[in-house]
């Protein structure tokens, strides 16, 4: 098993996650986060005050899944998450020991 972290800009959730969707992934865990990379942020005048927005809105997602299902869902984000402008975000993938579903007890590629 796999988890894939995504963290991407937010208007691009809903066209990530029918991607994920059409590739036949259930389950997604959806995070509301704050960050910064390369773009460093950026400044804004409010009341004739310039202020510094250091970090920018972002989603991070997760999702645990099997390992013939990664090299598609890596692509299925990357393809829904692109605009080609700086902040569009970093996919990142490692490698799950177990999983339980606490309901019924289920482990491994059962519990997800």
């Amino acid at each position: 098993m796999k988890k894939i972290e995504a963290i991407i800009k937010p208007f691009k959730l809903d066209e990530v996650k029918e991607a994920l969707h059409e590739i036949g992934l259930q389950g997604i865990t959806v995070i509301e986060a704050k960050g910064f990379g390369r773009q460093k942020g950026h400044t804004e005048l409010y009341r004739g005050a310039e202020y510094v927005v250091d970090f920018l809105p972002k989603v991070k997602l997760e999702v645990v899944l099997e390992d013939d299902l990664v090299e598609r869902a890596v692509e299925a984000i990357q393809t829904a998450a692109h605009t080609g402008r700086i902040g569009d975000g970093k996919i990142f993938i490692t490698t799950v020991e177990q999983a339980i579903r606490i309901r019924t007890g289920e482990t491994g590629n059962d519990a997800i």
